[in-house]
């Protein structure tokens, strides 16, 4: 048993944004977010392009969801499709954190992301109420200034709060769990996966050694768990005892693992001289965000998926190499690898590659047989310094303005969509 009596009894909110693209797109056509059928999709000239929100109204009577496809919508003239505007969301979601920082201070609150965020309420409750007081509060706030819903899980812990939210809060609106209703609200939890931080995979292992429900996992042996899963397994176990150590403003599942980027290509790719080309952009990108961390990593991964005129399928391989690295050109060198000992010749339509094994990049090992390497590693830290003051544009490769380049294009996008 877990003595609960030594473990955070903080007052911690989540807020989640309702279909926060799709309801800020309806306010800005005039239409009701609860009520209306409407759907964001990342461009309105390809019929196969990605659903990124849809209105809670559409989901619920058409099934349309995150990640449906656009010819998935009904011909219907009910449903209003229009694509995404990123920059007006962005500015939305920091007005709304201006609404978070009337009742607490900054450092108390934590952009989990662009519509989700953690608050710790613990020192204003003398001010404004007890923490459900706090969150109608927000909630009022929010609606009455943006016309936009929201929902609120309370919690004693970030943990507890997300999974109040996930669970309660989103049917409810407010709703709040404190440890007392672990064995009767959070165990009773299945499919496993629809508990925070429990993927498919994880779900599908846990299957298979006989725990279905996160009461069992919490009953389970401890040392069984972390001896399969490792530190994983010893935060599996915590986790379904509601327990959760993380201060606001760190991660609730500690660590990055790695750093990726994956893309739908714009059109299906056949030659290999165009595949190559995008697969050099992509490590740019990812070579960026690993320097961009202070990382360097040892384990590269690559993905090609085919495209559907071709049966769908591709292949995911990885490969550890020696010294970690976030050099471009060996990234690449990498994944032309892989890409030579796995490619079919078949269509191309998505790639994906990502570094992981990370280090920290504080050293450089000296190769007798690439004297200039450290001026290679030094590049890169340069070119990122003239991309963040003039913009990720500012400075392509020669394959950017061929034919097959996509960065140019994406150099204008706002999280890889329109803004």
């Amino acid at each position: 048993m877990i003595d609960y009596s030594k473990m955070p009894q903080q007052k911690i909110l989540c807020v989640d944004m309702k279909s926060f693209y799709a309801s800020c797109s309806a306010v800005m056509h005039g239409l009701d977010p609860l009520n209306c059928l409407l759907a964001v999709v990342g461009n309105l000239e390809r019929t196969g392009s990605v659903v990124l929100a849809a209105s809670p109204r559409l989901k619920k009577e058409f099934g349309i969801k995150t990640g449906s496809r656009m010819f998935e919508i009904p011909t219907d003239d009910r449903i209003k499709i229009v694509e995404p505007k990123m920059s007006t969301y962005l500015r939305i979601s920091t007005e709304i954190t201006r609404v978070f920082n009337r009742y607490v201070p900054k450092e108390a609150i934590h952009a989990y992301s662009v519509d989700e965020s953690f608050l710790k309420v613990d020192g204003a409750l003398g001010l404004w109420g007890d923490a459900h007081t706090i969150a109608e509060k927000i909630k009022d706030d929010i609606e009455r200034e943006f016309q936009l819903p929201c929902a609120i899980g309370i919690g004693p812990n970030m943990l507890m709060a997300k999974l109040c939210l996930d669970l309660d809060a989103k049917k409810k609106g407010i709703d709040e769990w404190t440890y007392d209703d672990v064995p009767t609200r959070l165990w009773n939890v299945s499919p496993l996966r629809d508990m925070w931080g429990i993927g498919r995979k994880v779900e599908k292992t846990l299957n298979g050694m006989g725990i279905f429900t996160v009461g069992q996992l919490a009953r389970y042996d401890l040392e069984k768990l972390e001896k399969k899963f490792g530190i994983m397994g010893n935060q599996l176990y915590h986790h379904a005892w509601g327990i959760d150590l993380s201060d606001i403003g760190a991660p609730i599942m500690e660590g990055q693992v790695s750093f990726g980027k994956s893309q739908i290509l714009l059109r299906d790719y056949t030659d290999e001289t165009e595949i190559k080309h995008v697969i050099l952009e992509m490590c740019e990108e990812v070579a960026r965000r690993t320097r961009s961390h202070g990382k360097a990593g040892r384990t590269i991964s690559f993905g090609v998926g085919y495209s559907q005129d071709e049966f769908g399928g591709g292949f995911h391989r990885s490969r550890t190499i020696q010294e970690p690295t976030n050099i471009t050109m060996k990234l690449y060198a990498v994944c032309l690898e892989l890409f030579k000992e796995n490619y079919t010749g078949k269509t191309v339509r998505s790639i994906s590659i990502s570094v992981g094994n990370l280090v920290d990049d504080r050293e450089f090992q000296m190769n007798l047989f690439d004297p200039g390497g450290w001026k290679k590693r030094e590049l890169g830290y340069v070119m990122d310094q003239l991309r963040h003051r003039f913009g990720s544009g500012a400075l392509l490769r020669a394959v950017s303005y061929t034919a097959a380049g996509t960065a140019k294009y994406r150099a204008k996008l706002v999280g890889g969509h329109k803004g």
